[in-house]
């Protein structure tokens, strides 16, 4: 996959010719978008990322969040002790093996889920995108993830 355009001297013209920048630069104001929404509830983006994951499957293990949410361990386990001291979750035996803890929600976790959802709605009405536009850049975003970190 090439970086930037194509141009005649086979280097971009600008920064916002690259591929990276453009992602990058997108990703911070996305950030910084969520920064205000998710500071209401005290939680970080990463934070909203294992809450998301739970409110679609609660008691998960840490290796189930890891893979969710595309944190790796040694970024999770600290998300995981903060949102634990907020009251957010709980570390709970394995009911299949209690050698082994299980991620669920609190009730106060769990009530935080359709308020906290509904922000997404909040973020589109800030851009002019369709959803089908958005969804399509879901999907190329996705795609570039996969073939990026294919071995």
């Amino acid at each position: 996959m090439a970086d930037n355009k194509v141009s005649n001297n086979d280097s971009p013209a600008c920064l916002s010719d690259n591929v990276c920048f453009a992602l990058y630069t997108a990703g911070n104001a996305l950030m910084r978008a969520y920064r205000p929404l998710l500071d209401q509830y005290e939680l970080t983006y990463p934070q909203y990322l294992v809450m998301q994951a739970l409110w679609l499957k609660d008691r998960a293990s840490m290796t189930q969040l890891s893979q969710a949410t595309r944190l790796d361990m040694g970024t999770l386990s600290p998300i995981v002790k903060r949102l634990e001291i907020k009251l957010f979750l709980q570390r709970l035996p394995d009911e299949t093996d209690e050698r082994k803890k299980v991620i669920a929600l609190t009730t106060t976790g769990l009530s935080l889920q359709a308020d906290a959802l509904s922000q997404k709605q909040t973020l589109l009405e800030k851009v002019s995108m369709t959803e089908q536009e958005i969804e399509s850049l879901r999907v190329l975003c996705l795609n570039l993830t996969t073939q990026l970190n294919q071995k």
